[in-house]
């Protein structure tokens, strides 16, 4: 079975595409915008260069989200995801069947994320990054501040960083929690904006300061993307969720 991006995926990618897509379908409504940023850039050969989709997370629930629009629309998507996903019970075979990147945060295998990124990216494969490395703690769920990943890998192949904005799926499964709240059908709302102007970091050095401008640029673009779906403005001041856990162990002190 072939797919519009012209590659055949594997029979566990296939596997998890025949059980889901389905039951999103019926389950959910789309409202799904922007899908030519997603094929921001050709090779000289004719075929699509990687790209890294960096998202925004609210719920447990919108990965199916943001793949569902990623696949419909010729992208297949491979994710960075918790190495936890990968332990579980029939799910963890399936995404490792599939491609999916495991991430051991913390770790010194949390480099072998990256480097399995960077190759994906450069065999022209759509990576699927969430720079804020959890669900929003953001009381009104807009982006926190992100960590680096995404940029860092963006700058490492060269390859165009989509910002996704996504909002919806936590009418489905509200944050942080294990519900399911299927009916009525809930509308998807994702949103691709243009690749991130990165050229005048291309050429520099990848350290922190480099990768702490990217990054805000990217958070920026995402906020932006989530405000034209949510039809609202963003507070001003990001949530950095490092700087509260450290104030609450202080305040517990």
């Amino acid at each position: 079975m072939s797919h519009p991006s012209g590659k055949a995926p594997g029979a566990a990618y296939m596997t998890a595409v025949v059980l889901l897509r389905p039951w999103l379908m019926a389950f959910t409504r789309r409202d799904w915008r922007g899908t030519d940023n997603l094929f921001a850039s050709v090779r000289t050969d004719g075929t699509q260069q990687g790209i890294v989709v960096a998202a925004n997370h609210i719920s447990y629930f919108d990965p199916l989200q943001c793949a569902h629009y990623l696949y419909d629309n010729g992208r297949l998507p491979r994710f960075l995801g918790k190495h936890e996903v990968f332990d579980l019970p029939v799910i963890g075979q399936i995404i490792t069947g599939a491609g999916q990147i495991p991430v051991y945060r913390e770790t010194e295998d949390a480099a072998n994320a990256i480097r399995a990124a960077v190759e994906g990216v450069n065999q022209g494969e759509c990576v699927v990054i969430y720079p804020e490395g959890t669900i929003s703690r953001d009381p009104g769920l807009w982006p926190m501040t992100g960590k680096t990943g995404a940029a860092r890998i963006a700058l490492m192949t060269g390859a165009p960083l989509v910002p996704l904005a996504q909002w919806g799926a936590q009418d489905v499964v509200r944050p942080y929690a294990k519900e399911l709240r299927l009916l009525p059908p809930k509308t998807m709302k994702v949103l691709a904006g243009p690749p991130i102007d990165l050229d005048d970091l291309r050429h520099r050095p990848i350290d922190a300061e480099v990768l702490d401008l990217a990054t805000e640029r990217l958070m920026a673009a995402i906020t932006a993307q989530l405000e034209i779906l949510r039809g609202e403005r963003a507070p001003v001041e990001r949530y950095d969720l490092k700087a509260h856990q450290a104030h609450d162990q202080q305040v517990e002190e």
